[in-house]
């Protein structure tokens, strides 16, 4: 009931996470927004260089948002859904990473984007991460091109 007040709610996920995160929840970027900031922060900005003023933008306050958090409620992965069916900021903690978190959070908004009548998602993936993607039912478009100095392809799913 808290996360209902607090603009949230837990997502129902089905995943094969077996040491993975306690849940997802799924909420505003006033809700979530401190806790997906650490995640993106170390993920973009730490690792992967991307400067912090194209790693935040205006545009957190008109999405949905997915937070992971481990059993001891510590945040572990962070993505979000903007208006137009557009996944993006799909980050998942170093550690995390190939137990199943980015799934859930995937899973929750594509969950999301279902449950408001969206008929397609769309992200432009990094190239090292199309793999995840396609397992998760998306399709790659067109040609690479480079967003913050990293190659991305643009993907789709028909929902």
């Amino acid at each position: 009931m808290l996360a209902f007040a607090l603009g949230s709610r837990v997502a129902s996920v089905d995943s094969d996470v077996s040491a993975g995160a306690a849940c997802v929840e799924v909420g505003s970027w006033r809700a979530l927004g401190p806790e997906a900031r650490t995640i993106r922060t170390e993920v973009f900005v730490h690792e992967q260089h991307v400067p912090p003023e194209e790693e935040m933008d205006a545009f957190d306050e008109q999405c949905v948002h997915a937070l992971a958090r481990d059993d001891q409620g510590r945040p572990v992965a962070t993505g979000r859904l903007l208006p137009d069916g557009h996944i993006g900021r799909m980050a998942v903690d170093r550690v995390w990473r190939g137990k199943g978190v980015g799934s859930q959070v995937l899973q929750a908004l594509i969950a999301e984007a279902r449950t408001r009548g969206d008929s397609q998602v769309v992200l432009a993936a990094q190239l090292h991460a199309c793999p995840f993607y396609v397992r998760h039912g998306f399709v790659e478009e067109g040609d690479t091109f480079m967003d913050a100095g990293i190659p991305h392809r643009l993907m789709r799913q028909q929902l």
